[in-house]
């Protein structure tokens, strides 16, 4: 039977977001060098979206690969609509880089040459720094039709020069690979009265180009990249030792995938640009227009000269203090759960958890999951020493996360030295559940309970100052006990059940489902039916079909998606539905499940979203929180979130991020400070 239901494109849905990123380069009411920061986040997702996201659908429409999900005609029809829109998009970062960024620079006496005509008192300098600074790490290598002698690497700058001999003849082509290490990408020029001057080293490279080719004409020259396909092809069916194997092999040869996306400055000639589509085998399809400067994920590291410009004053993560290094988290959790926002309270409390694990004597186990973490992590760090002090460590390593592959070898190999104990990835399946248990003398006993921690995001330092996230800490034995039967079913005991968490392949979409069934009903009795559900991405047609039939039937849902969400809002079955999409200093990543059960409301935290991937080929974990002082705080959030005023949009029927109107007389309210203020007066408060 046909189904009646529509949906996003997944990859379109994605590119709505990525714009709405973009977007907060024209707030006006942010630090400009946070507003910078944004072109750089736009840019660098693009190119992430390219290496693995448009190389997998190329790699179908070739007809290298084969897919389920389609056709090869299909994906050809989505990557030329890909590039369409990010096409449209790109026309709107030149607009708002060239018309808001730039002046808003010279507002405040920064001046940003955005080519190689420079003032005269600039003129002297940029000769001389390019002769005794760049031209020694400078190689031109000739290009022609039928011989290529240059490979191109994965998203590194090259120019690409066209040349005349100054006694006639035909153009002659090179290629130049930018100085990447010993050269900054940014330069800093001397002062001139109240301002300041930048430039990118292309600039000053092409302003010199006389000097490189002295007996020739320099017609034109334009900046070039490639983006190379990063995913990593491997077969995970096999045991851990040749995983392991594989991975060592394959992660090596990333850097020379094949080409996903040929950027090129778009005021390049035709014949130009042709001449290189044929010298390097470029297809039409791989050709996407830039700017002049590429890669502009560089911005982040663009310098302020002018310390009068101050950053964005981002909140400081709070300590509390009951849980200071003098007092034991073990007691605090023994009386009741507890719940940390991250990163408006300091992950440093998580570090104290394990250093409590470590030298309590009655500890005997540690068991943890892997999927980030950082380098030179504090986790794995206290890790190692609760081995070495005698205690049994258990790690499960996913070896399969994406661009940390060689990081979580490297991590695994250095634990695995210490004498920790070792799970390699589940063949097959990915594990991103980001749990931690602490197993105690007298586990499964009354008097000495033993600890566990369930989050939303992975045990990393760095990215826990950067993303918005929760960790909840409990003694409740339900849980415990069914964290316990996880890590057992990761060292591959089979036929375990979970009573109290939500495990993926095994009883999260039956309860799930057993959830929305419940508000159904109550709106068919007239009562109140409501879903709130908070995640960064919604991609699962069943899942989505499960919601469009409950606003059907009555059910109020509201949906705070941030990334991916193919539901189609404003549609009959849709009606009432709301997506709401959060922007801001903090990337929103935190998974928060609300069902109203008739103002007696369940909810659930975990690792999961509600895609495919989540569902039904990972191993994800979600607790229910049980605590009802911690469901009024998650409660809290859910709705001053809803309320944001500041930073969240609609998503329309037509993936437009419609921004919310502040009403008249109302305040303004900007979910993550807010949020962060309700939690200070709270904590001040205790």
């Amino acid at each position: 039977m046909e189904n009646k239901y529509n949906y996003f494109k997944r990859d379109i849905s994605w590119l709505s977001f990525n714009y709405r990123v973009l977007l907060e380069a024209q707030d006006e009411h942010l630090p400009l060098y946070e507003r910078i920061n944004f072109i750089s986040i736009y840019s660098s997702n693009l190119e992430e979206f390219y290496k693995i996201r448009v190389a997998d659908h190329k790699a179908v429409a070739s007809g290298a690969t084969e897919s389920d999900e389609e056709s090869v005609q299909s994906a050809r029809d989505l990557v030329e609509e890909i590039n369409q829109e990010v096409t449209r998009q790109l026309d709107d970062r030149v607009r708002i880089y060239e018309e808001k960024i730039l002046p808003a620079l010279r507002k405040n006496h920064i001046i940003f040459y955005q080519d190689s005509d420079v003032e005269a008192f600039h003129q002297q300098f940029i000769k001389r720094f390019f002769q005794e600074e760049i031209f020694p790490y400078l190689q031109p290598v000739p290009v022609s039709k039928n011989k290529i002698i240059s490979f191109l690497r994965d998203n590194r700058l090259y120019i690409a020069i066209r040349l005349y001999p100054k006694d006639g003849g035909n153009p002659l082509y090179f290629v130049m690979k930018q100085p990447y290490a010993k050269v900054p990408r940014f330069i800093e020029l001397p002062p001139h009265g109240e301002n300041y001057y930048l430039i990118f080293v292309e600039d000053i490279i092409k302003a010199n180009l006389g000097l490189i080719f002295p007996g020739y004409d320099v017609d034109s020259s334009y900046s070039i990249k490639i983006s190379r396909d990063a995913d990593i092809l491997i077969d995970d069916t096999t045991n851990s030792a040749d995983l392991v194997k594989q991975l060592k092999q394959k992660v090596k040869k990333r850097k020379i995938g094949d080409v996903c996306r040929f950027v090129y400055d778009r005021s390049m000639p035709q014949d130009f640009l042709e001449f290189l589509m044929d010298a390097f085998h470029i297809h039409q399809d791989e050709l996407v227009p830039g700017d002049k400067h590429l890669n502009l994920e560089d911005l982040r590291h663009l310098p302020n000269p002018n310390k009068a410009l101050r950053p964005i004053e981002k909140p400081k993560p709070m300590k509390l203090t009951c849980l200071d290094e003098k007092e034991s988290i073990f007691n605090y959790v023994a009386q009741k759960d507890l719940l940390l926002y991250y990163p408006y309270h300091s992950f440093d409390h998580f570090i104290h958890f394990l250093y409590e694990a470590v030298h309590n004597p009655e500890t005997r186990e540690i068991m943890v999951t892997q999927y980030r973490v950082a380098e030179n992590s504090a986790v794995i760090n206290t890790l190692i020493a609760a081995a070495q002090n005698g205690k049994k460590v258990t790690v499960f390593v996913e070896l399969k996360a994406r661009f940390d592959e060689e990081n979580n070898l490297a991590t695994a190999e250095m634990m695995q030295a210490a004498g920790i104990k070792i799970i390699y990835s589940i063949p097959g399946l990915k594990v991103h559940a980001k749990v931690a248990l602490v197993r105690r003398r007298g586990f499964n006993g009354e008097k000495i309970p033993s600890y566990a921690y369930i989050s939303t995001g992975n045990f990393n330092e760095k990215t826990a100052t950067l993303y918005a996230d929760c960790g909840l800490f409990t003694c409740r034995k339900e849980i415990v006990n069914d964290l316990y039967n996880l890590f057992r079913t990761l060292e591959g005991k089979e036929d375990l059940k979970f009573n109290t968490l939500l495990v993926a392949r095994f009883n999260l979409i039956p309860e799930l489902n057993r959830l929305i069934d419940r508000e159904i009903s109550l709106a068919e009795q007239g009562k109140e039916g409501r879903i709130i559900l908070k995640m960064n991405a919604l991609q699962d047609p069943t899942m989505i079909d499960r919601l469009y039939e409950a606003s059907e039937r009555g059910v109020k849902i509201d949906l705070i998606i941030r990334g991916i969400c193919c539901l189609i809002p404003e549609q009959p079955y849709s009606r009432n539905i709301r997506v709401t999409r959060i922007v801001d200093s903090f990337l929103e990543h935190a998974r928060i499940w609300y069902f109203g059960n008739n103002g007696h409301p369940d909810l659930f935290m975990g690792s999961p979203d509600w895609m495919r991937r989540n569902l039904y080929r990972r191993i994800e974990a979600v607790t229910p929180i049980l605590d009802p002082d911690l469901k009024n705080e998650l409660i809290e959030l859910l709705h001053i979130q809803l309320a944001d005023n500041q930073k969240a949009c609609w998503v329309d029927n037509q993936l437009h991020n419609v921004f919310k109107k502040r009403p008249a007389g109302k305040p303004a309210i900007r979910a993550q400070y807010y949020f962060y203020e309700w939690l200070n007066k709270k904590t001040i408060a205790k």
